[in-house]
């Protein structure tokens, strides 16, 4: 068919990644280009390639799936990244849309909602669940409220790791970063979120169920 979608799949997991082959294998109207578990790869070849949609994993190792996103929109602003993840909606979907992500999908949803959320982002639309659309425009009469969507996607990860009960020294390890800056960054989310202790972030985070 000249007309096909051309897909490409970037997820560390080969498991997922066959899965996702087996989905699309009887949809004429879609053909898969290629795959990746890395994000050197994916980022070879959809610059060097003609790909219509990028289902891409949020977490593949090494650089995360918003990093990648962002620097692919410099690229090709056109491409339609569909962002597939095993965290919640309430997590991640707001801030890979901002990002530019054309829809976000939970890696439990994807075997029912897989098919329908490519052929919608091909189109231009959005695909987002009820539920955050609706939660999108309640926030949009309440723009000043304070919400971890202010924060940056550094700031939301070390929040994160935060939450979890991770000391200063061990997130900066772990996000390659001085212990100076980690520190920069909590003064920062502290400020944003209106919080005063460590204690009441750990409160926020788990109240939004922020903590995998």
């Amino acid at each position: 068919m000249t007309n096909q979608l051309k897909i490409f799949i970037a997820d560390d997991h080969l498991l997922i990644r066959e899965g996702l082959k087996k989905l699309l294998l009887y949809e004429t109207d879609l053909k898969i280009v290629g795959e990746a578990d890395n994000p050197d790869e994916t980022i070879s070849f959809i610059t060097q390639n003609d790909v219509d949609i990028l289902i891409l994993d949020i977490n593949l190792p090494v650089k995360s799936g918003l990093d990648i996103l962002k620097q692919l929109k410099m690229f090709k602003p056109d491409l339609h990244v569909l962002i597939l993840s095993m965290y919640p909606e309430e997590q991640y979907a707001e801030r890979s849309l901002k990002a530019g992500a054309a829809g976000y999908l939970t890696k439990e949803s994807a075997t029912d909602e897989l098919i329908n959320a490519i052929r919608k982002v091909a189109k231009g639309g959005k695909y987002i669940s009820n539920k955050l659309a609706e939660k999108l425009i309640f926030r949009k009469n309440y723009e000043n409220e304070l919400s971890y969507e202010s924060l940056s996607d550094r700031e939301f990860q070390v929040l994160k790791l935060m939450a979890k009960g991770k000391q200063q020294v061990e997130i900066a390890n772990e996000l390659n970063l001085s212990t100076s800056t980690i520190n920069t960054y909590r003064s920062r989310i502290l400020e944003k979120l209106g919080l005063k202790t460590n204690a009441e972030l750990i409160h926020y985070a788990l109240e939004n169920k922020l903590v995998d």
